[in-house]
């Protein structure tokens, strides 16, 4: 995301795409927020992000970015209580003025994402535990996800990419009778 986005998204409200803290002194809040973030219930199909470093309000909280608050971000991706690890990328930016850490979180293809073994989601401005009717509408998103190498679809392919004379020599001859062609 280049910083313009990141502007737009942190003027904004609150939202089911983005969190704003202070710190990170509450690490199990954040997880939560990077958990609701990779499940993505409302299917936008767009990165959450979460900035550290400014105040509910917008107001710039002035916290240091160094590489050990960085370090700390990065590795809530990998510690085990995230599962399936989601996609995130961490970086210091300074935005409108305000130096800030920011976290991008990639939509799971494998949701639900679970933070300690629960389920968290994004309603509006909050997170919340999902109740079994959405960890179900999930696990139908994971599954519309998982298709087999041969039945996954190629957005940049197009007819071009046919061979039509390999697909009538070789193809056609092995998968119908003779007479069928003929």
């Amino acid at each position: 995301m280049n910083d313009r986005e990141l502007e737009v998204l942190l003027n904004d409200l609150e939202s089911d795409r983005v969190e704003r803290k202070a710190s990170i002194s509450d690490k199990g809040k954040l997880c939560e927020a990077i958990c609701a973030f990779a499940n993505d219930l409302p299917n936008h199909q767009k990165p959450g992000v979460l900035f550290i470093g400014i105040n509910d309000n917008g107001s710039c909280a002035n916290l240091a970015i160094d590489d050990k608050l960085l370090l700390t971000l990065s590795s809530m991706r990998s510690d085990g209580n995230i599962l399936p690890f989601p996609i995130i990328i961490v970086q210091k930016r300074t935005i409108c003025g305000c130096e800030l850490a920011v976290v991008i979180v990639e939509p799971s293809d494998a949701p639900p994402v679970r933070f300690n073994g629960r389920v968290w989601i994004r309603v509006a401005p909050r997170r919340a535990t999902a109740t079994a009717e959405e960890e179900r509408r999930l696990a139908e998103k994971r599954r519309s996800k998982d298709l087999p190498f041969d039945l996954r679809p190629i957005a940049f392919a197009s007819l071009d990419d046919l061979d039509l004379d390999l697909f009538r020599r070789v193809y056609l001859p092995s998968s119908l009778a003779i007479e069928i062609l003929e």
